[in-house]
């Protein structure tokens, strides 16, 4: 019987997990059955730290907002600063509240000053 020629699927398939995985250390990025489980796990972690990420931000944001409410002496806590800031409307998120707490800490602390005057008034 005459030899088949295969064709060059596979060897595509395996040079483009290859490239993918051709940063990883060792036989992971030698050997093609470890270098296609190596790929295999680093896509989940990838996408599992997506969400993870937007978590651990957020929690960064708040606890540089506390930090700096607490400061101020304006507010005792980051809830009921939070809480004064959807009540009167002053639509920030936490993000850009954190940027001006780092930033230019008299903004943040004039924006608090501005929600505790008008709390009095009203």
């Amino acid at each position: 019987m005459t030899r088949v020629r295969r064709g060059y699927t596979a060897r595509r398939r395996r040079i483009k997990i290859r490239l993918f995985a051709s940063t990883f250390r060792g036989a992971h990025s030698r050997l093609t059955r470890t270098t296609t489980q190596q790929k295999m796990r680093a896509l989940v972690s990838s996408h599992r730290d997506r969400g993870r990420q937007k978590r651990d931000f957020r929690r960064l944001w708040i606890t540089r907002i506390n930090a700096v409410t607490r400061d101020n002496g304006v507010f005792h806590s980051y809830s009921k600063f939070i809480h004064n800031l959807y009540k009167r409307q002053l639509l920030l998120n936490r993000k850009i509240l954190a940027q001006i707490a780092i930033e230019n800490k008299n903004c943040l602390y004039m924006i608090s000053n501005k929600i505790s005057q008008i709390k009095e008034i009203i």
